[in-house]
């Protein structure tokens, strides 16, 4: 049965790209795609939906063989499933990734899968513009990958792609279709292509035209530890080049990293020509950022001081709530959450505060 479909899909290809020149829409394996953002990676698959028209239970092992099959047309002997339907499905990544831990250079990549009943390899291989998998070689393979099968509760009609399970640097791919699941973990080491992308986006010339860009790269590495001698060096051309300029922001970095450098009276110092040209949101940001170095103490003392110079600006009320947060008294907390809510006139302040009043309550994580 499974000879006499694929054939009649190659006659009905082979007439269609003959003698047709119009647009028509898709065969019931409607095309589709999906992509996202991990970090600034983008990830994007190109494939065609096939339905499961009535063949539940008949879908894997069946219409979908098990492993590496002759499909007795084209030069395959042993090929994968083409993980869709029609021509191949693609995966492209824009930047070099990790599949469960395992380096993919960045670029578009055929995809397969030697199904399993409990397991699945994944195959994305260098050549991607075949239709189906009836043309497949293992020399084009750049990567291998064996991945659990997982069961649904309910059937799905129409084969899907989807990622879940998102973090700032991973995602989780799924294939789902029938009541079967395969899902596989797509990761980026996000500060080495951070700073990478900073440095190439540097030789374009238009990074130093402006102070913020190069005050914002010099951040990055400051609040991740990572790269400091560069970031140095970026700090200070956010202040003394032609395009530099000194205020609160790349004052206050170029600090940070001066410190890093057991450079502390230079720091200080700075830091006290600094903080008088903060307004109280750069002054939130920085405390903010001082927390996401695990520098709780110091975050808290600016937080203070920007609600004793601006007891009526409601992110100097935010940083009390933040500051009192990350020295885990959520009493105190709450306690400034309910003053933010009370002194503020503007509506969305209200309900923001408001949520964070009823989230620390319940116990939820309200600052990441």
């Amino acid at each position: 049965m499974r000879k006499v479909l694929i054939a009649l899909q190659l006659i009905v290809l082979f007439v269609f790209t003959a003698y047709s020149q119009i647009t028509l829409p898709p065969d019931a394996n409607k095309k589709a795609s999906v992509s996202e953002d991990i970090g600034i990676t983008t990830v994007k698959v190109n494939y065609s939906r096939p339905q499961v028209k009535g063949r539940e239970g008949k879908i894997w092992g069946d219409l979908v063989h098990y492993g590496f099959a002759d499909l007795h047309y084209g030069t395959s002997k042993a090929a994968p499933w083409r993980a869709g339907a029609n021509e191949n499905t693609t995966i492209e990544f824009s930047t070099e990734v990790l599949i469960e831990d395992k380096p993919l250079q960045a670029g578009k990549y055929g995809f397969f899968i030697a199904m399993g009943a409990e397991k699945a390899t994944l195959v994305f291989s260098k050549f991607n513009t075949a239709w189906g998998s009836f043309y497949y070689d293992p020399k084009d393979d750049a990567l291998r990958i064996d991945v659990p099968v997982q069961k649904l509760n309910e059937s799905v009609e129409r084969l899907k792609y989807e990622f879940g399970d998102q973090t700032e640097n991973s995602a989780v791919l799924s294939l789902q279709w029938e009541k079967v699941k395969i899902p596989c973990k797509i990761s980026v080491d996000l500060q080495k292509l951070q700073i990478e992308s900073f440095r190439k986006e540097f030789n374009s010339g238009m990074f130093y035209r402006y102070w913020q860009n190069m005050q914002t790269a010099a951040n990055y590495c400051l609040v991740n530890n990572i790269n400091l001698e560069e970031g140095l060096s970026w700090a200070d051309r956010s202040i003394n080049t032609f395009f530099g300029e000194s205020n609160f922001p790349t004052l206050s970095t170029y600090a940070g990293l001066l410190e890093k450098f057991n450079r502390k009276r230079e720091a200080d110092s700075i830091m006290q020509k600094a903080l008088p040209m903060a307004t109280p949101l750069q002054l939130l940001m920085y405390g903010s950022g001082l927390n996401k170095m695990k520098k709780h103490q110091e975050a808290f003392k600016i937080f203070k001081t920007n609600y004793d110079k601006n007891p009526k600006e409601n992110y100097a009320s935010l940083g009390m709530v933040m500051g009192y947060y990350f020295l885990e008294n959520k009493k105190e907390a709450i306690k400034y959450a309910e003053k933010g809510k009370a002194m503020t006139t503007d509506p969305n302040w209200k309900s923001y505060f408001d949520s964070l009043i009823n989230d620390m309550n319940a116990g939820k994580e309200v600052f990441k």
